[in-house]
């Protein structure tokens, strides 16, 4: 596919590719929803095989809005600047309110983390942001700054699943209040006194992803997002979702197979489970030991598909 070479890719990689586009079942003249735009290497995949069809993409990262100045003159396009949360909102707003397939490729993009100054790697000095919004409220400096300790156990156990998260939480408020912990080094510095020996990479990169979590409100958006799913999807509609971490993995899965984030599945008079989506795969699909060599951010990524059950 001549597309997946061109500039996007340098972008970011579009991981397990065919596989996603094999989950959405692609129909020439169907309408589809990619949630999370990034380089465009997904996007640009599903356009190649409508016809008719139509394809709207969401990301409220100014640097996607970029890439997607490139499809501009296709009319089958429509880039909505805007965090996938407020999905119905928008699809309304554009007259699409019953879709043929959504997709969503959660995390940070490649081109996210190889971008220095966004400061969301451990591997370049630069200011602590992590906003995938740039206009966003919270970066991960005041996070660092300002939170209580408490605060910042909750933050760094729960999503970065640290665990000396109290003791690293109590560093950071101690050594804040002579200096501010501004930048990737001043964090390394701090939290590298209480990670486990040879392994300070992976502790660091748990604390980040805790705190780019937090900063971006990822388990909220998604807690957000999949229950307008099913009012979206027309029926026998696919949901393809990409996940890098347990905890989104663990929300999709509840909601695909029991119908709401947590809790038991519901069920009716007759025993029969009320839930909206019917999991086409049992067990998450992982990526190819040849793409994971290639692309090893693929390494951690688990996909999950699910269809609209039509009742009719």
């Amino acid at each position: 596919m001549k597309t997946e070479t061109a500039i996007p890719s340098q972008y970011h990689a579009p991981v397990m590719l065919a596989e996603c586009l094999e989950g959405l079942d692609i129909q020439p003249e169907g309408t589809y929803v990619d949630v999370t735009f990034g380089g465009g290497g997904h996007a640009r995949a599903i356009l190649e095989r409508l016809t008719t069809g139509r394809l709207l993409a969401f990301d409220q990262d100014a640097d996607a809005a970029v890439n997607a100045q490139e499809l501009k003159g296709d009319p089958r396009f429509t880039f909505i600047a805007a965090n996938f949360r407020h999905l119905n909102r928008y699809l309304k707003l554009y007259k699409a309110s019953k879709v043929d397939g959504i997709l969503a490729d959660l995390g940070v993009s490649s081109h996210q983390f190889d971008t220095a100054e966004r400061g969301f790697s451990t591997r370049f000095e630069a200011q602590l942001d992590m906003r995938m919004n740039r206009q966003g409220e919270y970066n991960a400096r005041q996070i660092l700054n300002e939170y209580s300790a408490a605060e910042l156990q909750s933050v760094l156990g729960r999503y970065g699943e640290v665990h000396n998260a109290r003791t690293v939480a109590e560093a950071i408020v101690a050594v804040r209040h002579n200096s501010p912990i501004e930048t990737v080094n001043d964090l390394k510095a701090v939290a590298g006194r209480y990670a486990p020996r040879h392994r300070e990479n992976k502790y660091f990169a748990q604390i980040f992803q805790a705190l780019r979590i937090e900063v971006n409100e990822e388990m909220a958006v998604l807690e957000e997002f999949l229950p307008q799913v099913p009012d979206a999807l027309a029926p026998g509609g696919r949901l393809v979702v990409m996940s890098y971490h347990s905890l989104e993995d663990r929300l999709v899965k509840n909601f695909i197979n029991k119908g709401k984030l947590e809790g038991e599945v519901e069920k009716d008079f007759y025993g029969n489970e009320i839930k909206p989506l019917k999991a086409l795969t049992r067990k998450p699909t992982e990526a190819t030991a040849e793409e994971i060599e290639r692309n090893p951010r693929a390494r951690s990524a688990k996909l999950r598909v699910a269809e609209l059950i039509n009742f009719e």
